[in-house]
């Protein structure tokens, strides 16, 4: 295994374990969690809710027991888009390839326990992809608009990051035209961030402090505004089970959805220009809290609650971009990856042999372009 695909399976193996581990927490708060289970969650845990098929008869989702959620699924159609388009993607790309995955094909869903298609399984924020480029025909750059603003482009952006390793505008100029399909605002800012930052976590020599800046030299707005105030605050704290108090005290003049997570404020997740999603700022402060420590980083995300499997996931992927395969359990990814069926280190390899392919792309399209300027400076 060579450095690149070792750093791609470290990243999406990585987010998809933290996805698990995180999915038994979500939306609820840390005091919660802790009593639910005697204590911080410290592995695989059961239902946060034992009778958790009719508690929500809603959303029947067996959450836990580690199986992956809609982060991971999301996350590997948008690997296989890649492995099909096999170069950079766009908005377009979203309408042409990654819809048609989310309508037209079954595959094991593990929080239903059942084969389904994916829309199945989508919260709304994401069928709105469907709603909007599937029947409402919108122009896939502008598909994203009145959509809730939240995390929903970002959770699953990491192949983004990996398809253009070592470059971290690549990556962000990249999500943020794929975002333009499926968000706004400061949801759509950071799909582009988060891409940037395992961009910038895959390229060797990498390090925590290289990727909160490339964070905070590309994130616009309330965004770079949230990172800088919580990678701050967790700069002087050590440990995340005594600070996850400060790092929410950190985020929350940027957060929107206030104090109770299964009940948003009336001006929750709408456009802003001073405000930022409460995922990715979190991810990035336990990150830096947990000096890149993969299984730190991931446990603190877990055990902060409220959106804990998104917030896992950006903080696993890039540690594991960081550290690569290794850093990643291997009891975790062995049980997670039986529990949801699915072989979780199987994306990285496929999403680094994509990106040699449009590196390879890249080269000739610049070298192209440079021998006709050359040409034309040799014809002067």
């Amino acid at each position: 295994m060579d450095v690149l695909e070792d750093k791609a399976t470290g990243a999406l193996a990585g987010a998809a374990v933290a996805d698990a581990l995180g999915g038994a927490a979500e939306g609820n708060t840390p005091e919660a969690i802790r009593e639910r289970y005697d204590g911080f969650i410290e592995g695989i845990v059961p239902p946060f809710l034992e009778d958790w098929r009719h508690a929500r008869p809603i959303a029947p989702y067996h959450k836990g027991d580690g199986h992956i959620t809609d982060d991971t699924l999301m996350t590997t159609a948008l690997v296989e888009v890649y492995d099909t388009v096999r170069d950079h993607l766009d908005a377009y790309a979203v309408a042409e390839h990654l819809v048609p995955l989310l309508i037209g094909e079954r595959r094991w869903i593990p929080e239903l326990e059942t084969e389904a298609i994916l829309l199945q399984r989508l919260f709304l924020a994401e069928k709105w992809l469907v709603a909007r480029l599937h029947y409402g025909h919108i122009d896939p750059r502008e598909a994203g608009v009145g959509n809730i603003v939240n995390c929903g482009a970002a959770m699953y952006a990491a192949p983004i990051g990996i398809a253009n390793a070592g470059s971290a505008p690549g990556a962000y100029a990249e999500a943020i035209d794929v975002a333009g399909a499926h968000q706004s605002s400061y949801g759509r800012e950071a799909a582009g961030v988060y891409a940037a930052c395992v961009a910038e976590a895959m390229r060797p020599g990498a390090s925590v402090s290289s990727v909160v800046e490339v964070a905070l030299s590309l994130a616009k707005d309330g965004t770079r505004d949230a990172i800088e105030a919580v990678t701050t605050a967790a700069s002087g704290l050590s440990d995340w089970r005594s600070s996850i108090g400060a790092i929410r005290d950190a985020v929350v003049p940027f957060d929107t959805v206030g104090p109770n997570y299964r009940a948003p404020a009336r001006d929750a997740r709408i456009p802003s220009r001073t405000k930022a999603i409460e995922e990715l700022p979190v991810a990035l402060g336990m990150l830096v809290m947990a000096g890149g420590d993969y299984r730190e980083t991931v446990l603190g995300a877990v055990n902060y609650g409220r959106d804990s499997d998104s917030i896992a996931v950006m903080g696993g992927s890039i540690a594991g971009a960081l550290g690569g395969r290794a850093v990643v359990p291997d009891e975790w990814v062995t049980e997670i990856s039986t529990a949801s069926r699915t072989d979780v280190t199987a994306t990285g390899p496929t999403m680094a042999a994509v990106a040699k392919t449009i590196w390879a792309k890249d080269r000739e399209r610049f070298d192209r372009r440079a021998e006709l300027f050359g040409s034309s400076e040799e014809a002067a």
